[in-house]
Parts: C-alpha cells; sequence; structure tokens
C-alpha cells in the first residue's frame, strides 16, 4: 500500500488526481495526524512538496525516510521530499539564486528505473539540494539544477527537485516508481 504524506503543496491534488486516474490505491495522510507507528503498514510512500517550513513535518518526514531505508521500501521524495531526504541523509540544501517556476528540460545522466533519455518537467522550487550525503547520486540535471532527480544507490528511493505531478513525462515517472 502506498502513503502519500501530504505536506502542504498547491500541487498535491495534482498528483492524489494522477494515482486515481491510473487506479494506484493510496492512502494521504498530512504529517500533523499521521501515526507513526503504523507506517508499517505501508510498502512505498510519496513525499509531497510544501508550502513553509515546520519542524515537526521535517521530523515526521525525516522518520519516513529512516523507516524506508531501514525496511527497503520504495521512497519518491517530490521537491521539498527530495530536499527532506538529502538533509536526513547528512546533506545541505541552499536558497535558489531566483525562484525556478516553469517548464524545464531535464538531462538523464545515468540509466535507472524511473526515467530515461530527457524529460520535460515542471519546476516550482525556491530552495534546491546544494550537497549530496555519500549514500544518494545525481541521476538527472538541468541547466538550473544539478540534483534534478537524486537516487539512493542501492535502495528504491528516489527524490526529485521538479513537480513530476505537473507534467506528462512527470507522470510518466510517478507511474514507473509505483510499477516498482
Amino acid at each position: 500500500m502506498l502513503l502519500v504524506v501530504d505536506n502542504g503543496s498547491i500541487y498535491t491534488k495534482n498528483l492524489t488526481s494522477f494515482l486515481t486516474e491510473k487506479n494506484i490505491s493510496f492512502e494521504q495522510q498530512t504529517p500533523q495526524i499521521l501515526n507513526l507507528d503504523s507506517i508499517s503498514k505501508y510498502d512505498s510512500f510519496i513525499l509531497s512538496g510544501r508550502r513553509k517550513n515546520e519542524k515537526k513535518v521535517n521530523e515526521i518526514n525525516s522518520k519516513i525516510i529512516k523507516h524506508s531505508i531501514k525496511n527497503n521500501n520504495k521512497l519518491l521524495g517530490i521537491c521539498y521530499g527530495a530536499e527532506i531526504l538529502a538533509l536526513t541523509l547528512g546533506g545541505t540544501i541552499r536558497k535558489s539564486s531566483k525562484l525556478q517556476k516553469g517548464n524545464q528540460s531535464i538531462q538523464i545522466l545515468i540509466d535507472n528505473l524511473i526515467c530515461n533519455n530527457s524529460v520535460e518537467v515542471f519546476e516550482s522550487h525556491s530552495y534546491e539540494i546544494s550537497k549530496l550525503p555519500s549514500e544518494l547520486e545525481s541521476i538527472a540535471e538541468s541547466n538550473n539544477c544539478k540534483y534534478e532527480i537524486i537516487q539512493y544507490k542501492t535502495k528504491p528511493i528516489f527524490g526529485t527537485q521538479f513537480h513530476p505531478e505537473m507534467s506528462k513525462d512527470g507522470n510518466n515517472l510517478i507511474e514507473k516508481f509505483c510499477s516498482l
């Protein structure tokens, strides 16, 4: 069962609509009401983007990431979800030089399970990953961002700096992730 953790992104509705349209079974929870004792019933997680920084939300998302790593669960972090993935494992983020908003072409750097070739995506972020921890590697980049897609080297754990729920190529990425 897939758990969508709704961290307050304005795009989460697009994500859940896509999952519903594709008949992908999921539950949706906000971090504020999520019972962390119940997360073991899920075998995969999608961490949405967010609108504002909240310490409690960061702590809960970090616990889900650690749980996923320990239990070899699939995880896809979207925008903030990718940033908290990097932060949880010892990476860093920084404020972008300017707001990244709009369509962007990204280039795939290495073979992976969720996308190939170049991908057209939708960006909407003012922070970005600036340093990856050793467990993560970059699998895609753009002219604006060095870490567009990251993955845990030995587990089915991914992060996208962009919003895959907002483009056709991004939707394909989500569908491939769900079918892993």
